[in-house]
């Protein structure tokens, strides 16, 4: 599994002993220390001296989720490749119970369900049974820290090298090389809120989404704003 860590001296700990008490032992975690300020670094290497499983990889400057994450990638040795930030946590049934999902579906790629948090109160968030490219591009419904690929089928993949929506444009990508994603409806993992301007996020995040639309993936300006307005419909909807 892949774990960026940017200034996290805070949450890292936590997010690695989510991965250290799954069910699902046969494991590797690659950190990437992506050139923090903090104590993150020192963090970082005392969990790989007390774990053999835990390998870390030293950006000598920050670089940004998808110049991190691919840094690890290109160290996976795992069949199956996982994500979670340094902040979120997963359930100690996780692997365990997706990876098994994933052998009797068939499936090359799959996303779980999973709980939205903002200071103490949490909001699970339901997934669709399935998810095919065309719909995924109506609005993205795999949080990062829920997917799962076979690289297996796959075989090594890159994220898109893009500041925002890396990990949206990444599942587009591994959707043009299988029929579906399959999606386990258990909150399997927790997503932790932090901004203190949720507003203004928002609207970053939804001029980001319309860049890797029309730039990233050359559509028309009309269809990557339609495909926008759809997001958007969908996370009103959500709540």
């Amino acid at each position: 599994m892949i774990m960026p860590a940017y200034n996290a001296e805070m949450t890292l700990v936590h997010a690695v002993a989510s991965v250290q008490a799954q069910s699902f032992t046969d494991w590797e975690l690659i950190l990437i220390e992506d050139g923090s300020s903090d104590q993150t670094a020192n963090a970082c290497t005392m969990l790989a001296q007390e774990d053999a499983r835990i390998r870390v990889v030293y950006q000598t400057e920050n670089t940004g989720a998808a110049v991190a994450r691919n840094a690890g990638l290109a160290l996976a040795r795992g069949r199956y490749v996982a994500f979670l930030d340094a902040d979120d946590l997963w359930h100690k049934e996780k692997l365990e119970r997706q990876i098994s999902f994933m052998k009797e579906h068939g499936a090359v790629f799959s996303y779980t369900g999973f709980l939205r948090q903002r200071g103490h109160k949490q909001r699970r968030v339901h997934v669709p049974a399935q998810m095919t490219r065309e719909r995924l591009l109506q609005g993205n419904v795999i949080g990062c820290l829920t997917a799962i690929y076979d690289r297996a089928h796959f075989g090594d993949v890159q994220m898109p090298n893009l500041r925002l929506r890396q990990d949206f444009a990444f599942w587009l990508l591994l959707l043009t090389r299988c029929q579906n994603a399959f999606g386990l409806d258990e909150p399997l993992a927790v997503y932790r809120v932090h901004s203190t301007s949720l507003s203004a996020g928002r609207i970053k995040a939804m001029r980001a989404t319309w860049k890797m639309y029309r730039i990233h993936l050359g559509l028309s300006a009309l269809r990557s704003t339609w495909y926008v307005f759809s997001h958007l419909v969908r996370r009103i909807l959500r709540g």
